[in-house]
């Protein structure tokens, strides 16, 4: 990821929060970045995290879930979405995700695609909150912007 301006960042990032309250903001990042104890990463040791705020005001934490075999592990993105659906939760006002870097990180592409099928805000503005390690660091990306032209369930109605 190139150098992000996080004083004056500009489109596609923003450092606003206005999706949620203040106090909502602190406790999304607070759980966002307690989540992260409970990665299971023993091969990469790179702890993720991320916790959803549902439309109806429920807090979903998920962290990344290592495998010997690579391929089967899940990133914590798809970990809280999981969770989130199995539980009734199908709409997402705001996501937000931490990982061990000084610096934020942003989804895989198949996070963003799974984030995707979730995202029902027009124009799919749906709000992710990147943080750093421990917080000192907020961006705020959406999804239109991490996944452009993107493929979503209405598409399979114009075959």
């Amino acid at each position: 990821m190139s150098e992000i301006d996080f004083i004056n960042p500009e489109p596609p990032f923003f450092n606003d929060h206005d999706e949620v309250s203040d106090e909502t903001f602190e406790v999304l990042k607070a759980r966002c970045l307690k989540a992260r104890e409970l990665s299971y990463s023993p091969y990469s040791k790179f702890k993720v995290s991320c916790t959803i705020l549902t439309e109806d005001g429920e807090f979903v934490d998920g962290a990344n879930v290592e495998n010997a075999s690579y391929g089967a592990a899940i990133c914590a993105e798809r970990t809280a979405i999981v969770k989130a659906v199995v539980g009734g939760k199908r709409k997402f006002k705001v996501m937000a995700i931490s990982g061990d870097t000084k610096s934020v990180i942003t989804p895989c592409g198949i996070c963003r695609q799974v984030i995707r099928e979730f995202t029902h805000q027009k124009d799919l503005k749906l709000p992710i909150y990147l943080f750093n390690c421990d917080g000192s660091l907020f961006i705020k990306m959406y999804l239109k912007d991490l996944l452009p032209l993107s493929f979503g369930p209405e598409d399979l109605n114009a075959i």
